[in-house]
């Protein structure tokens, strides 16, 4: 099974791949369109004081520096993740998450042996945006 996690928000979205009948609920591209994704940058990552799976990121967006909370802390270290270029869904409403407020979230894929980000393959400029 193939699970692509989007974090950063309190509630994560959870798209699996499995060959198991399922009801699929289906996005128009007018949904997919009002999601705006962006490349950024890692710029700080702190352990999260209150959250053993959680960081706090500042990332840079090219246009702006906010704040990301994260659930990657059993998956990497935090010098694994510094100035790593990833993609972030920059228009999502800002949440509380154990105290700390995330300003967006950024997309990982996982499965049950590994997390992986999601991050251009080339050197993208900040700010560039995921069609």
């Amino acid at each position: 099974m193939l699970v692509l996690i989007l974090f950063g928000c309190y509630n994560a979205f959870h798209v699996r791949m499995t060959n198991e009948p399922e009801e699929i609920l289906m996005a128009s591209i007018e949904d997919f369109k009002k999601i705006e994704l962006v490349v950024a940058q890692i710029k700080e990552v702190k352990e999260h004081p209150n959250a053993d799976r959680l960081y706090i990121l500042q990332v840079d967006t090219g246009k702006d520096v906010r704040q990301i909370v994260a659930g990657i802390r059993k998956a990497y270290t935090p010098e694994q993740l510094i100035n790593r270029r990833i993609i972030l869904i920059a228009n999502m409403d800002p949440a509380v998450i154990r105290g700390e407020v995330s300003n967006g979230m950024l997309l990982a894929a996982s499965d049950e042996n590994a997390m992986a980000l999601l991050a251009p393959d080339k050197d993208m400029a900040l700010g560039s945006i995921v069609k």
